[in-house]
Formats: C-alpha cells, sequence, structure tokens
C-alpha cells in the first residue's frame, strides 16, 4: 500500500489532502505577489496584477485568468475589512504525485492572505542596518517565483549580524538588490541603483521612488555599483512594498553619512523628501 505520514500519522497514499502534494512545496514550481493597502485602499493594484501576469508567462503556467485573480484580491480585502493590509498571494501549477514532469491538464493552485501591516514609523525615523551577502539565486530573479531559499539564508545571516535587511552582491561584485527590497544610494545629489536585468526584481515601488526622484528634481542613475559605493554614500535606502521607503543607517560595519552632512548615522534630506514625495501616491 502507498503510504504517507503527516507528522506521526500514517495516511494512505489515496487519501491525501492534495495540499500536500503541492508543488509548490516540492519544487517552488509557482510565483507569487505582495500588495498593500494605505487607508483602505489597495496601493498600485494593476501594475502588480501586469508583474504577476509577467511572472506566470515566465514559468508557463497559462490557465490562470488575471480577472479572476483581482477579484479575489478585491473579495478578500473588503472581507477583511483591515486599512493599512498586506495582501499576499500565489499560485502554483497545482497538486500531483511528486514528479518534475507533469501533464498540461494540471490545475493551478490559488492561495492568498490579508492580514495587518506592523507600524513602521519608527524605523523610518531611526534607519535601519543592512549587511551584504553573496548573490546565490538563480538566473531569473525577474520572475517573482516560489523559490526563496537563499534569500531566507540572506535575511537569516543578517538576523545574527543585527541588521534588518541583507543586500546582494553578485560574482562581478556588484550590488543587484535586497533579499527583499530594492536598494538606493544617494551620492553627490544622486540617486543611484541598479538597472533592470534579469537578475532584478521589476519592482513596484522601485518604479514609483524613481518617478518620486523625479518629481523633487533629484537625477536618477540607474548603473550597478560595489559596497565600497554604496558604504560611503552620503544616505541610502531599501524600498519594498509593505515599506515603502525605509532608510539605511548602516552598511555592513559603515555608519553611513560623513562631514558636512546633516547628521551622520541618520537619514538624510533627500530620503525624507522622498518618503514625503511617495505619501502624495498613496
Amino acid at each position: 500500500m502507498q503510504t504517507a505520514m503527516i507528522k506521526d500519522k500514517i495516511v494512505p497514499f489515496e487519501e491525501l489532502d492534495p495540499v500536500y502534494l503541492d508543488r509548490g512545496t516540492f519544487f517552488g514550481d509557482g510565483v507569487y505577489e505582495v500588495l498593500r493597502s494605505y487607508n483602505g485602499r489597495i496601493f498600485a493594484l494593476e501594475e502588480h496584477l501586469q508583474r504577476f501576469a509577467g511572472s506566470l508567462a515566465g514559468i508557463e503556467i497559462t490557465t490562470v485568468d488575471i480577472d479572476q485573480v483581482r477579484s479575489r484580491v478585491l473579495e478578500a480585502f473588503s472581507a477583511a475589512g483591515i486599512a493599512n493590509a498586506k495582501i499576499y498571494f500565489h499560485v502554483t501549477r497545482g497538486s500531483g504525485p511528486r514528479d518534475h514532469a507533469c501533464g498540461p491538464d494540471l490545475a493551478p493552485n490559488f492561495f492568498l492572505t490579508v492580514t495587518q501591516l506592523s507600524d513602521d514609523t519608527q524605523a523610518k525615523a531611526k534607519g535601519i542596518a543592512v549587511s551584504t551577502y553573496p548573490d546565490l539565486r538563480w538566473k531569473r530573479c525577474d520572475i517573482k517565483s516560489l523559490n526563496l531559499l537563499p534569500n531566507v539564508l540572506a535575511r537569516l545571516d543578517a538576523g545574527r549580524k543585527g541588521c534588518e535587511e541583507a543586500i546582494f552582491v553578485d560574482e562581478a561584485g556588484l550590488i543587484t538588490e535586497g533579499a527583499a527590497s530594492a536598494f538606493f544610494a544617494i551620492s553627490d545629489g544622486t540617486l543611484h541603483t541598479a538597472p533592470l536585468n534579469a537578475n532584478i526584481l521589476p519592482s513596484i515601488t522601485r518604479k514609483f521612488v524613481i518617478q518620486a526622484a523625479q518629481n523633487i528634481a533629484l537625477p536618477v542613475r540607474e548603473e550597478s555599483f560595489r559596497p565600497t559605493f554604496a558604504a560611503g554614500a552620503d544616505e541610502a535606502f531599501i524600498a519594498v512594498t509593505t515599506r515603502d521607503i525605509v532608510p539605511v543607517v548602516r552598511f555592513d560595519d559603515k555608519t553611513i553619512g560623513g562631514p558636512g552632512l546633516p547628521a551622520v548615522g541618520l537619514a538624510g534630506k533627500y530620503t525624507h523628501l522622498l518618503i514625503d514625495q511617495f505619501r502624495t501616491f498613496t
């Protein structure tokens, strides 16, 4: 008899709930999105859905109706009644016996949660510390896949160092992005960030940060740079859906800022201007 074990319980294989046979669990065979709301309104829903559709296409899941996904998001958000919420959802290729290959008739699985966002006021005011970590991810980080083990390891390493975020550094010694964020540095009155390519997630928040920079006449340079440049920058910050802009005041063992700047180890003037400008979008 084919069997399975769930914790200490033996279960006939034929009686297994399909959730235990999800290809997302076996292979990370799926893609996800994270959105947030501000004061009862979902931010950038269509931009996130467009990226989600691109991720689905990237891993050849072709039977998901984006209009249905939109309806599910709106229904769940309305039912939750949370003004400032994090909305997570993913689609996997489906459930079935563990096999790398699968038939074309497999039905995708959908899962969604709506949870309360924590207050990030203190982090925005005081800033956070980040640390670098080797970029060990696969070569299609532009697809928002469920394969996030390198990100988890990077964040575990950052936590051991007393940091809130890990900043990936590739084999060429260049910063790509954060484990769960986009990364920006400000130097000599210019905003710097890595360009979008296959090893960078097309961050929705990144897009709005660049728009905010343009609105305050802060020049933007999309060009890769090294950790030494970031550590010596006048200002730095991460950008992520659930937190928008969060100042970085320590990079590895270096304090951001220096003599002649508004404050060493505190969020700088451009970062505060960008935070204020970002609020106009929400």
